[in-house]
């Protein structure tokens, strides 16, 4: 059975264990041509530059903005789903409404994106619909306030579906006798969810939240991407975009390489933090702790 997990097992290391090599990028002066070994050496002077860049701290902003948006507004949603789902008594039915709510995870952001435009855009059906009812007409796509709101409903109608697939297995290892013997005691349905599948499904949330604050500092390269000229570089640039025109389009390879690598520093220490904070409440979180 080992054996099984070893494709996955060569996918992390060339993807993701390799490429950290590439860090040693955010320490030099790197020019493509000299390639690693012979790019000069530049200390700390690439940090230096990217802190010292407003837009910088503007596309900090705009990101801690948008993933505190989505945690709060997302997060909850792929649990209530499941919990709505698990309620369907016709097996035939739960089957069909979850192919459809899976079914958005597997279109692209570029048709998302358009969905979107279509719905909600300038010349959408929404402000068509308020313009026929005397209300003023709104594009919420070029709304920068509007921005984070409307990329975490386009998260949460794409993911939402997907995400329900680990509540709905955690759900099924939830002790049915539990619920009879709590109906016994005169539990009615509010309060079996309450004392019996939140608490079953609790180590799981648990886990998924400390992950998803591993990436609180990555809100979606190309769904920004696609939507950042609409809403303005100030509302609409977070940190990947940041690298990408800052960085890469530039040339400023040490300068991307730089702000990637603090990146992934605060993301290893939230999800350090997080997974203790959820040893001293009694939950496994990422992993066991040494003491447990």
């Amino acid at each position: 059975m080992l054996l099984l997990t070893l494709p996955g097992l060569l996918y992390f290391i060339v993807f993701h264990y390799v490429p950290l090599l590439g860090y040693v990028v955010a320490f030099q002066d790197y020019q493509p041509y000299l390639g690693y070994l012979h790019s000069a050496w530049a200390g700390l002077e690439n940090f230096s530059a990217a802190f010292a860049d407003r837009a910088f701290w503007s596309a900090t902003g705009n990101t801690l903005k948008i993933a505190l948006v989505q945690l709060v507004f997302f997060f909850p949603v792929p649990t209530a789903l499941a919990l709505l789902l698990n309620s369907i008594v016709s097996d035939r039915v739960r089957r069909f409404v979850q192919s459809v709510v899976y079914l958005p995870h597997f279109i692209g952001w570029v048709i998302i994106v358009s969905i979107f435009q279509q719905i909600l855009g300038g010349a959408g059906v929404v402000p068509d619909l308020l313009g026929q009812l005397g209300l003023p007409r709104y594009d919420m796509t070029t709304d920068p306030d509007a921005f984070p709101w409307l990329l975490a409903l386009q998260v949460a109608w794409k993911d939402a579906g997907w995400g329900t697939i680990i509540m709905l297995a955690a759900l099924l290892n939830i002790d049915r006798g539990l619920y009879e013997a709590s109906a016994i005691d005169g539990a009615g349905r509010w309060r079996r969810l309450w004392h019996v599948t939140l608490p079953g499904l609790s180590p799981v949330i648990v886990l998924l939240l400390i992950l998803n604050l591993g990436q609180i500092l990555s809100v979606g390269f190309e769904q920004v991407l696609l939507q950042r000229d609409a809403v303005g570089a100030d509302a609409g640039e977070v940190l990947d975009t940041y690298v990408f025109f800052h960085g890469i389009q530039n040339s400023a390879w040490g300068t991307a390489a730089a702000v990637g690598l603090v990146k992934a520093v605060i993301g290893t220490v939230l999800v350090l933090g997080a997974n203790k904070f959820a040893h001293r409440l009694g939950h496994e979180g990422v992993y066991r702790g040494a003491d447990r």
